[in-house]
């Protein structure tokens, strides 16, 4: 199973090209075109309780589609909701990744997601609410954002402090915390208009999204004539 991404930036679209009787796992509305031996259909991935655990707990979609190969080699289309980049991660045992709800765009082989509990404070205060998604198994997960996609290598012992409204995903090996944006005190977080970061410590590597999705949503309100 072979992929590749096409009009990377803002128009980027994912090519996955399956072998007869191969298929992939996409979040709901994300194919835009496929061969015409392909048969897409819905599922719940992981039952009743893991369609429950996606829509309610991260943020996804309750089904997934799945998009498959039938009779003959076959090619899929897809592409995330918001105008941004898509980015593959490489998964296996001993490198796995957390996604910032909404990031996930499709599972390539035999990796796949399940839902992680954070620490109480750590959902509260993010944008990634209670809970992220976590990458398991073997193969390749998609991920998507808003605007492009930068990548930042943490070294060892190191700190970088990131936004919540521009993650995308970052290595498990990193541990993190939340504090006040300015170290002066509350004040000056909320007028400096970022309130809360996200204080990573490495090793590890981080994916953030150069544009905010909460920033132009409220950008998108105040545009809106009030009644």
């Amino acid at each position: 199973m072979e992929h590749e991404i096409h009009h990377q930036g803002s128009g980027a679209l994912l090519q996955v090209s399956l072998k007869q009787n191969e298929s992939v796992r996409a979040e709901s509305n994300a194919m835009v075109a496929m061969s015409g031996k392909v048969e897409v259909a819905g599922k719940m991935d992981g039952g009743l309780f893991g369609g429950l655990k996606r829509a309610v707990l991260s943020g996804e979609s309750f089904f997934v589609q799945v998009l498959t190969a039938k009779g003959e080699d076959g090619m899929v289309l897809l592409a995330p909701s918001l105008p941004g980049d898509i980015h593959v991660l490489n998964v296996k045992p001993g490198n796995q990744y957390l996604l910032q709800r909404g990031a996930f765009l499709a599972a390539i082989g035999g990796a796949d997601i399940d839902t992680k509990m954070q620490n109480l404070a750590k959902g509260f205060f993010s944008g990634a609410g209670f809970f992220v998604q976590k990458t398991q198994g073997t193969g390749k997960i998609a991920v998507s954002a808003f605007g492009a996609i930068q990548e930042i290598d943490v070294p060892a012992g190191e700190e970088f402090v990131v936004d919540n409204g521009h993650l995308v995903a970052w290595t498990d090996t990193m541990t993190y915390k939340l504090e006040k944006a300015a170290k002066s005190g509350w004040f000056s977080s909320a007028t400096s208009g970022e309130w809360l970061v996200c204080r990573f410590k490495g090793p590890g590597t981080l994916f953030l999204q150069t544009r905010n999705p909460g920033a132009f949503g409220e950008w998108v309100r105040g545009q809106v004539p009030s009644k």
